[in-house]
């Protein structure tokens, strides 16, 4: 909310407690609904994201346009338009029986069947038209159309069944419980007609059943014989009874009377162009917040050797030789998380704050993505802001994009926008965090990110893909780059718990210890060449669509709790501790030697005195760690990928961990040429420091 000043509460609903703020940029009154879908059940998340997904697709001069949403305070703020003449209903009661002229009325009504067409084209329906719905400009001359909190979104001749929407203007059909289409939102304007003529409802009665028994009869008042024909008989057929027998919304539009009217509406105020420029999102912005100065002091004193942090993060590759301390934003930090990209490096803390570290070049400049400047950049920590009472649990990093779950489940992306990565419908960059809107009705309890796709799974044991689609490696049967997350079919009997993304290629893990794989095989990186016990290659594959067991012994019959994907090489952890490696070993990546046509997997035997306890892969490098806390690496040496001054190859080794001893580690992780590792240190007692 630090760009916007709240000023008043003007409303609350069912869902929510509706804002007048102004907006700091330019002094601009607008709506936010606090919608608090962090406490909410995944049927009133997912009617909290119809209402941001529907008001994004309408563009429409007589629709209260949508800026733009957030996360803040455990809730959902939907950016809206300011309307400030009001609702239609508190502009009938102020004529105190005062009928209006029949040109007001078509006027007002023009404006509504415009609005109502355009949403109708979007094969959306409202559900909800009433005159608590329906608010006026501050002249009360332009009428727009808000509140979708229920509407729905059709297929192609689709229909609607469930009841919803005012009982004083739901439909005949509605109160037998038929399906419904767009003749129930005619019903309703039919029904907003009448008051506009009457200044009170159609259909009113002392309680629920008379009120259904008149709207069953179609009994209503007489409407005032000092309205024309024209304008009384299009009311009756907008309340006829049978839905087959009311108007479509165009045929409305050409009614003589209603044509009169639009001609009118455009001669007196000009054709409008309905174009909108939609604000960048404010939940959360990117890298280049500020750092407070105790924070930046309190990490320099970490550096120095004076009281240790709660917490140390270690660095090395990307022209790092050794694993080298970053600075973290105060001592009292303790970081739970880590995660890296090609250029980004990003760590979670213990209580829920994310940030990243920003190479600094000459200046004090941030520099730019790929710079080669300097050998040994300089790295900033740099909270993002704006992540007011809420909590990020998990962060993955892609090339030139990040990904963050709250611990509520809610998914939210920011950065490079190419293959719609970031799951928001489009390929626009983002530069603030912006919530994955598709996923809103969903509790997401885990997400991975590879070079340029997504994968996510939920507490339900879906999954949902998204971002480039070349070798398969969605899942998804076909090649298509996905712009929004897409579901992946699994067999029912499949659980899936956790998804890792490799650069071409995906994998899931299910509760009961086996992996599924998709996209590229090269070097039976994904174990799904067919071989048998015995050795025996019976099937070569190169390539999958759709997610397959594994199919090479032994790795076949593991029981696995976690795995690595690298770019030509992957690793998996068993449930006993051991490490298995296979794909790619022109580096000595696998950790044992073997013959370049070898396509078996193998058991790294040099780690089997010790149980591993986590695994990662760069791009020609595996990193691994034990249960008492020693780091071992393997593979390519160039440019300090293995952290280590021995550089030989394809032995696994441990990284010497100087100043920090004992320590745990609590996350690692790799990507391309890059290692991350968070360390706690513990105390000499053996007690782990709070």
């Amino acid at each position: 909310m630090e760009n916007y000043d709240k000023m008043r509460v003007v409303g609350r609903g069912a869902y929510g407690t509706v804002h007048l703020c102004c907006r700091l940029s330019d002094k601009k009154l607008v709506i936010i609904k606090q919608i608090p879908v962090e406490q909410m059940t995944k049927e009133e998340r997912q009617a909290a994201l119809n209402e941001v997904k529907v008001l994004a697709m309408l563009h429409h001069i007589n629709i209260i346009e949508y800026y733009e949403n957030f996360l803040e305070d455990k809730a959902l703020m939907i950016v809206m338009e300011y309307a400030q003449g009001g609702t239609l209903m508190d502009y009938l009661q102020s004529r105190n029986g005062n009928l209006l002229e029949e040109e007001e009325i078509l006027n007002f009504f023009a404006q509504m069947v415009l609005s109502l067409q355009h949403v109708h084209s979007k094969q959306i329906l409202h559900r909800d038209l009433k005159t608590q719905n329906i608010l006026l400009d501050k002249k009360k001359e332009i009428v727009k159309i808000g509140d979708f909190g229920i509407s729905k979104v059709l297929s192609s001749k689709s229909k609607a069944y469930t009841v919803v929407g005012t009982p004083c203007y739901i439909s005949p059909e509605l109160c037998e419980g038929k399906p419904y289409n767009q003749k129930s939102d005619i019903w309703a304007l039919g029904c907003v007609l009448y008051e506009l003529t009457s200044l009170k409802r159609a259909f009113e009665a002392a309680n629920l059943p008379a009120l259904i028994l008149k709207i069953m009869r179609g009994t209503f008042s007489p409407i005032s014989d000092q309205y024309s024909e024209e304008l009384r008989s299009l009311i009756l057929t907008m309340l006829h009874l049978d839905p087959a027998r009311r108007p479509h919304i165009n045929q409305i539009m050409a009614c003589p009377i209603v044509v009169n009217a639009l001609m009118n509406l455009h001669t007196d105020t000009g054709k409008v162009a309905c174009v909108r420029v939609h604000r960048p999102l404010s939940s959360m912005p990117g890298s280049r917040g500020r750092t407070s100065a105790r924070g930046m002091g309190s990490a320099r004193d970490a550096l120095s050797g004076k009281p240790r942090a709660l917490s140390s993060v270690l660095a090395w590759g990307g022209g790092l030789s050794l694993p080298t301390r970053l600075p973290i934003p105060s001592q009292d930090t303790q970081v739970v998380q880590v995660a890296t990209g090609r250029t980004q490096r990003a760590a979670v803390t213990k209580h829920g704050r994310l940030f990243v570290w920003e190479p600094v070049g000459v200046g004090g400049e941030t520099a730019l993505p790929g710079s080669v400047d300097s050998a040994h950049p300089t790295l900033v920590p740099r909270y993002l802001e704006g992540q007011a009472a809420v909590t990020i649990q998990h962060v993955a990093c892609g090339d030139l994009f990040t990904a963050c779950l709250t611990d509520r489940g809610i998914l939210m992306t920011y950065g490079s926008g190419a293959n719609g990565c970031l799951g928001h419908g489009n390929m626009n960059d983002v530069t603030q965090a912006k919530i994955v809107e598709a996923l809103l009705g969903y509790e997401v309890v885990q997400v991975s990110c590879g070079a340029s796709h997504v994968l996510a799974v939920t507490n339900e044991h879906e999954v949902f893909a998204w971002g480039r689609g070349d070798n398969g490696r969605l899942g998804l049967g076909n090649q298509d780059c996905m712009a929004s997350p897409q579901p992946v079919a699994v067999s029912e009997d499949i659980r899936p718990c956790s998804v890792y993304c490799g650069v071409d290629c995906s994998v899931i893990l299910t509760l009961d210890g086996t992996l599924l794989c998709c996209g590229n095989n090269r070097n039976n990186k994904l174990g799904l060449d067919e071989i048998n016990a015995d050795g025996a290659l019976e099937r070569l594959v190169e390539e999958v669509n759709v997610f397959a067991p594994l199919a090479s012994a032994p790795i076949n019959t593991l029981q696995v709790q976690g795995v690595a994907v690298g770019t030509s090489h992957a690793a998996l952890l068993t449930v006993e501790g051991k490490c298995y490696t296979f794909g790619a070993n022109q580096f000595g990546q696998l950790g044992y030697e073997k013959e370049p046509h070898d396509r078996r997997p193998g058991q790294v035997k040099a780690l089997n005195s010790s149980k591993i306890s986590a695994i990662a892969c760069g791009d020609t490098f595996t990193v691994a760690v034990t249960d008492d806390g020693e780091i071992f690496s393997w593979g390519k040496s160039a440019r300090g990928r293995l952290g280590r001054v021995d550089d030989e190859p394809g032995v696994p080794k441990k990284v010497a961990i100087t100043g920090e001893d004992p320590f745990n580690i609590s996350s690692l992780s790799c990507s391309h040429g890059n290692t991350l590792v968070a360390i706690r240190p513990v105390q000499r007692s053996g007690s782990p420091m709070e």
